[in-house]
C-alpha cells in the first residue's frame, strides 16, 4: 500500500505546526473538528475587557483560516468585551471566504501601553481574499486617551491589506487612536452601514482612508470624525461613494497627492446623495507641490451642506510643512493634473464667505472642471457668498456664489 500523502493532508499538518508553534497552544485547541464555526469563546478568552484576549483570537482565527471549507466562521459573541492587543490576522486562507461575526466588543489596550514594533496598526487582516467582517458589535481604538503629542505615529484602528472581494458592514467604530479603517491594495470592495465617531477636536481620526485600490462601493454609512469622513489617496480608480452623512469632520478628500514628489493617479470617482454637516470642508481635492500623476473623471452630485466650511474646494498647493512648499520660494512647480471633475447639484449652507475656492497650480491648471446647479447660501444673515479661482478653466451653469472666472 502507498504511504503517499495527499496535499490536503499535507497543508492540514502544516497548520497544526504553524499553530501550535507560532501560538503555544495544545494541539487539541488547533485541530479542526468538523463545524465551520470557531467561536472564539473555546479558545479560552476571558471577555472582561481587562485581561488580554489576543492569544485565543489569534487561535481562533488560525483555525477558521487553516479549515478546509467553501465559508469558515469567526464568531465574536455578544455580552463580552475583549480587550486585544495590536494583532495581525495573516492569510492566505485555505477556506474559500471567511466570515468574521462581531457581535461583541473589542476594545485597545492604553496606547501607552503599545510597543514601539506594533505602533501602526492595531488590527490588520493581510492577504485575506473572500474576507466578511460585520455584525452589530462596536470597535473601540481607545483614542479618547490619546493627546497629540502621545499619538505621534499614524496609527489604523483596522487595516485591510492585499485583501480582495473584502465586504465590510453593520459595525459601530469608536474612538480610533489616527484612521478607523484602513484599505490598501484590495479590489472589489463593500463598505457598508457602518457608525464611525471620534470627537471634533481629535487630530487625523479619519473614518475610512483607502488607497491603491479599485472597484469599491461605499455607502449608507455615518462618519463623525474629527478629520477626513473619508480620504482617498493614490493608485484609485472606480469608486462609488452613495448616501454617507460627514460631520463634523473634514469631508470627503481625494488626497493627498503627489507628496515628496510622489507620481500618484486617481481616476472616476464618484460622490453622490452625501450630506455635510459642521464640516471643514466639503468636496475637497488636494495635492502638494512637486508632486506628479493625476486626478481625472470625478463627480460630486446632489450634495446637502449644513454650516459647513469651505463646500467646494481644489487645493494643489496642500502643504503640512515646509519642507514641499516651494511656491513659497516662488518656483513654478510641477502638480498632479486636476481634470474633468463635476460639481451638480450642491445645496445648503456655509459658515466660510469664500465657498467655492478652485486653487491651481501655475504649471499644471485645472482643466474641464464643471459646476453646475449650486445652490449655497451663508450660515449668517447678511453675510454674502463669494467664490475664487486661480489657474481653473471649465464652465459654470445655474451657480450661487457666482463664479466669473469660469464660463457660462
Amino acid at each position: 500500500m502507498s504511504d503517499k500523502r495527499s496535499p490536503t493532508a499535507d497543508l492540514l499538518t502544516t497548520f497544526l505546526v504553524l499553530c501550535t508553534a507560532s501560538l503555544g497552544l495544545s494541539s487539541d485547541m488547533c485541530q479542526e473538528d468538523g463545524s465551520d464555526v470557531f467561536n472564539v469563546l473555546d479558545y479560552e478568552v476571558v471577555g472582561d475587557g481587562i485581561r488580554d484576549d489576543s492569544t485565543a483570537f489569534l487561535a481562533a482565527w488560525t483555525a477558521a483560516c487553516g479549515a478546509v471549507l467553501d465559508t469558515s466562521t469567526l464568531y465574536i459573541p455578544e455580552g463580552s468585551t475583549f480587550l486585544l492587543n495590536p494583532a495581525k490576522f495573516q492569510g492566505p486562507c485555505m477556506s474559500s471566504s471567511i466570515d468574521v461575526q462581531v457581535y461583541g466588543n473589542i476594545v485597545a489596550p492604553d496606547i501607552m501601553a503599545w510597543t514601539s514594533q506594533n505602533l501602526n496598526n492595531w488590527l490588520i487582516f493581510s492577504n485575506v481574499n473572500g474576507l466578511t467582517v460585520s455584525g452589530n458589535g462596536q470597535i473601540d481604538g481607545q483614542g479618547s486617551n490619546c493627546s497629540r503629542d502621545v499619538c505621534f505615529f499614524d496609527c489604523q484602528a483596522l487595516a485591510f491589506r492585499n485583501c480582495n472581494n473584502l465586504q465590510l458592514s453593520g459595525l459601530t467604530h469608536v474612538n480610533g487612536p489616527r484612521s478607523h479603517i484602513s484599505v490598501v491594495g484590495s479590489t472589489g470592495l463593500t463598505i457598508s452601514n457602518l457608525q464611525i465617531t471620534a470627537p471634533k477636536d481629535s487630530p487625523n481620526t479619519d473614518g475610512i482612508d483607502i488607497s491603491q485600490s479599485s472597484n469599491v462601493q461605499i455607502h449608507d454609512c455615518i462618519i463623525e470624525t474629527g478629520d477626513d469622513c473619508i480620504a482617498m489617496g493614490g493608485g484609485l480608480a472606480n469608486i462609488n461613494i452613495t448616501s454617507v452623512a460627514c460631520g463634523p469632520g473634514h469631508g470627503i478628500s481625494i488626497g493627498s497627492l503627489g507628496r515628496g514628489g510622489a507620481m500618484d493617479t486617481v481616476e472616476e470617482v464618484h460622490v453622490r446623495n452625501c450630506s455635510f454637516t459642521g464640516t471643514m470642508f466639503g468636496a475637497r481635492i488636494k495635492s502638494w507641490q512637486v508632486g506628479s500623476g493625476y486626478a481625472r473623471y470625478i463627480s460630486f452630485k446632489d450634495i446637502t451642506l449644513i454650516a459647513a466650511a469651505n463646500p467646494i474646494i481644489i487645493d494643489q498647493f496642500y502643504c503640512t510643512t515646509d519642507k514641499y512648499c516651494t511656491n513659497k520660494l516662488m518656483f513654478k512647480t510641477e502638480a498632479v493634473q486636476v481634470s474633468d471633475v463635476t460639481y451638480d447639484g450642491f445645496y445648503g449652507t456655509s459658515i466660510t464667505d469664500n465657498a467655492v475656492k478652485l486653487s491651481c497650480s501655475e504649471t499644471v491648471g485645472c482643466t474641464d472642471i464643471v459646476l453646475s446647479n449650486i445652490a449655497l447660501t451663508s450660515q449668517y444673515p447678511n453675510h454674502v457668498l463669494s467664490s475664487s479661482c486661480l489657474n481653473a478653466q471649465g464652465t459654470s451653469t445655474a451657480i450661487n456664489p457666482v463664479m466669473d472666472c469660469l464660463l457660462p
